[in-house]
């Protein structure tokens, strides 16, 4: 393992440090070393090098030098089976999941600085910065194009706050509603063999069901060929949670004849008892302020009719969906306590509701976890979906091997 302290003392240097863009590119660098792609980043990489001492600078001895701890959770492949790109990545839920199926990441984006931070923890790779900003010829060859873009927009809260406030939503919404064409120009530039998308059910009705109408034209007008089904992670995890996951395959490669199925959900068997922590800290638990006033705005709410106030969870059943907002009161999923005021889940039970490891490391504070696990996927869920998408590339590309054309009898 070369580590940072190790390297300043080797070199006898004072090891300037990098910025973001600096550190996406060298770790990126590092990491994509043997896959064919390190040449997307070897300049900025080198030009970095050259400002610490140009005698080092000797490929491939200088990947060696760079100033960073690789002793990670997750360390890359070294040789991977297919390589994939990771955008919006948050945290790192997709990684974790086609890493775990054997591929290998050349390329991540994530803009927020503290997800940034979490993903370069676990993965040894630092993302590059707002995706509108990267060229699509900047960006690696790759096999699996992955994009859990963002679902502000098209959510039914994001909606409601949004009308509330008299600002536009879906692909109305200039900042994070046209991220979608970005995803385009990649796929169109690069065509990757299949991608993998991923918001929330509401994006189906979204605008009577126009914006997902302008999403499947736009795909196939790329000529892939599409799969489309809400999944709910409650098979998986202790935790209702229903997204829309589209799938895509390469039409100009495969001739729309892939043999996909979404995966078969196995039974519901979790429990939210299962991801608890026996001794929680005290501070998770609600201060008598906080819980009488959610109970009154639950009452309040209830008297109207509506639907608004507490998640108290079923200790054997499951919870709500985690969103990004729990670090506010945590009202959605409540732990009831013995004798005193219920509380909040920890920031590495909602790692656990996720399907993260324990040890995924959460380096940044309770209120910055909450908000990267409420944006994140299910792991295991979109694992399951990846599994069936990278044997469906094998055997595709098995029969394209050994020269057989691509039709419906494959």
């Amino acid at each position: 393992m070369i580590k940072y302290s190790e390297v300043k003392e080797k070199l006898k240097i004072e090891v300037k440090k990098p910025d973001q863009t600096e550190l996406a590119h060298l770790t990126h660098y590092f990491q994509s070393y043997q896959n064919g792609v390190s040449h997307y980043f070897r300049k900025s990489a080198i030009e970095y090098g050259q400002s610490l001492d140009p005698s080092i600078v000797n490929e491939p001895y200088f990947q060696g030098y760079l100033p960073f701890e690789w002793d990670i959770p997750f360390p890359p492949h070294e040789n991977g089976t297919f390589k994939f790109i990771d955008l919006f990545a948050g945290i790192g839920g997709f990684r974790m999941a086609f890493h775990n199926l054997g591929g290998k990441c050349v390329f991540t984006s994530e803009w927020n600085q503290y997800a940034q931070k979490t993903y370069h923890c676990n993965f040894g790779e630092v993302p590059f910065g707002d995706i509108t900003k990267i060229g699509e010829k900047e960006i690696p060859e790759h096999d699996i194009l992955i994009a859990g873009f963002p679902c502000q927009p098209f959510s039914i809260a994001g909606v409601s706050k949004k009308n509330s406030l008299g600002k536009a939503h879906g692909f109305k919404d200039e900042t994070q509603g046209t991220l979608f064409f970005d995803i385009k120009r990649i796929l169109k530039e690069k065509r990757p063999k299949s991608f993998l998308l991923e918001n929330v059910k509401n994006l189906v009705s979204h605008d009577k069901g126009n914006t997902f109408k302008v999403i499947q034209k736009t795909l196939k007008k790329l000529r892939y060929n599409i799969h489309f089904q809400v999944l709910d992670g409650k098979h998986f995890v202790p935790q209702h949670r229903e997204r829309i996951v589209i799938v895509g395959f390469d039409m100009d490669r495969y001739n729309a004849n892939e043999q996909f199925d979404f995966p078969e959900m196995p039974d519901q068997t979790h429990a939210i008892e299962d991801i608890l922590d026996p001794n929680p800290d005290p501070k998770y638990t609600l201060s008598d302020k906080l819980w009488n006033y959610l109970q009154a705005y639950s009452a309040k709410h209830k008297a109207k009719g509506n639907g608004f106030g507490f998640g108290l969870v079923d200790m054997d059943g499951i919870s709500r969906t985690l969103s990004a907002r729990y670090y506010k009161d945590g009202s959605e999923i409540l732990i009831p306590q013995e004798g005193k005021n219920p509380r909040r889940l920890t920031p590495r039970e909602c790692a656990r509701l996720q399907g993260f490891p324990d040890n995924f490391e959460i380096p940044v504070s309770d209120t910055q976890a909450y908000k990267q696990f409420g944006n994140s996927v299910v792991r295991p869920l979109m694992q399951a979906v990846g599994e069936k998408i990278v044997n469906e590339l094998a055997r595709l590309d098995e029969h394209i091997r050994k020269g057989n054309t691509i039709s419906a009898a494959v």
